[in-house]
């Protein structure tokens, strides 16, 4: 559930319905229209009672990432003579950062469990500041954010809120005087193609686009009325379900977080403890290509995923994980879909050591070590990728003697987040960086 979540039974149905009844344009007088429109409505009043909004406040668009888009570009629009100055949170999903880009954008940093803090979004705000953007709960680790307070800091500077619901829609409302929120189907059980954009009364909005009859001018085209009703009546059907699955998978989750540190060594669960989505769990293996570990869970029938920079498709590092300041190298993102059974944790927790034993078996030779002056060792890491330059650190650090220090010359960026994160885990001094054409020398003292 954490990209996507498995499309609901209630939801197949409704879509199957909709297709027959709902194939009509709902802007039209005649009788096919008219009955189109009361699907439209009722939809629209379904999805407004799960987010906690009047029916008119909410409209439908072709995506959640259109729903965060149109969401940023109108607010800054309807604020244009206060200024260009956007606020939004480091760990915020991709799709705000890329519409926060074409403006002044300032980002809060977050804890190392990847919270945010009131007091930081207060002391970035400007008088030339338009907009704040603050997800409920983080994609990646599932820490839920403080969007009450800060929608309250806000409220008093006389500044909009906008919320990324998307991860935590399916559990229940967001809380606090958010002004804007944005969600997606395809992350509740509903199809994809279908987002939806909330915009309370009394917030200054101004639609980028050419304007358009559909939607309150909100979101232009025809709507896709089967997928519609399908996303509203799966939304209903997971928040009927949405205390007990709740409670029974933030169990499991518990399980998970407590487990994995006690089965697999060197392993670092991110996110926080207790403020977290119910679903979401994610831990990184020391050691261990990414890549490699999903495939081989993917084999033994765990489909789970990363933001480690080893899948992604850039080959950067995960900006949340950057953002947190915890190790990139070998994540491992669970999410646990709706009905995921206790025998299925506790097999995933009997393949997980072997096959994380197996894939840090083929680590490679040893690294190319130099004598450093004074006690200290230099490694060569030059052209390597994540996790390479840590497992060398690694292998060479009982090396030293205790006060030696060992540089690891790196041109790979993951390694500016993953050796001090790795000194943070082994308990080693992280002494810095420097430049050191073609890469960077980051320079590590044994502790212990």
């Amino acid at each position: 559930m954490a990209s996507a979540a498995p499309l609901h039974p209630v939801a197949r149905q409704a879509l199957l319905a909709a297709l027959d009844e709902g194939w009509a344009d709902p802007a039209r007088l005649y009788h096919e229209g008219r009955r189109a429109r009361l699907l439209l409505d009722a939809s629209r009043e379904t999805a407004a009672d799960a987010v906690g909004c009047r029916p008119d406040e909410l409209v439908f668009t072709p995506s959640g990432t259109r729903a965060l888009h149109d969401g940023v570009a109108g607010a800054m629009a309807g604020r244009r003579r206060t200024g260009r100055h956007v606020v939004v949170s480091a760990v915020e999903h991709s799709a705000v950062l890329h519409a926060a880009d074409a403006y002044d954008s300032t980002a809060v940093g977050v804890d190392r469990a990847g919270r945010v803090a009131p007091a930081d979004v207060t002391a970035a705000l400007r008088p030339d500041t338009a907009l704040v953007c603050l997800q409920s709960a983080n994609h990646e680790v599932g820490t839920v954010q403080p969007v009450a307070e800060v929608a309250e800091l806000c409220r008093t500077a006389g500044v909009p809120l906008l919320v990324d619901a998307a991860q935590s829609l399916a559990w229940g409302r967001v809380d606090g005087g958010w002004s804007l929120l944005a969600g997606s189907a395809h992350k509740w059980g509903g199809p994809p193609g279908v987002g939806l954009l909330a915009v309370r009364k009394g917030t200054r909005f101004a639609p980028r686009h050419p304007a358009d009859e559909r939607e309150s001018g909100r979101s232009p085209g025809f709507e896709n009325l089967p997928a519609i009703v399908a996303a509203a009546a799966s939304l209903r059907a997971v928040r009927e379900e949405a205390a007990r699955e709740a409670a029974r998978l933030s169990a499991l989750v518990d399980l998970i977080r407590t487990r994995v540190p006690e089965v697999v060594p060197d392993v670092e669960v991110v996110g926080h403890g207790t403020l977290r989505l119910p679903h979401l769990v994610t831990f990184s293996c020391l050691y261990v290509d990414g890549e490699a570990l999903l495939t081989a869970l993917d084999r033994a029938g765990f489909s789970v995923s990363s933001g480690s920079s080893c899948t992604s498709s850039t080959l950067t590092p995960s900006h949340v994980l950057k953002a947190m300041g915890v190790l990139s190298e070998g994540n491992v993102r669970v999410s646990l879909p709706p009905g995921t059974a206790e025998a299925d944790v506790a097999r995933f927790l009997d393949v997980l050591p072997p096959l994380v034993a197996e894939v840090r078996s083929h680590l490679g030779p040893p690294p190319a070590v130099t004598p450093a002056p004074g006690a200290g060792l230099v490694v060569d890491s030059l052209g390597k990728l994540c996790p390479i330059p840590v497992i060398e650190l690694a292998k060479v650090i009982g090396d030293v003697p205790v006060g030696g220090t060992v540089t690891v010359l790196s041109d790979d960026e993951a390694a500016a987040l993953d050796i001090p994160a790795w000194c943070s885990m082994r308990a080693q001094d992280y002494l810095g960086a420097t430049p050191a054409a073609p890469g960077t020398a980051y320079l590590v003292r044994r502790r212990t």
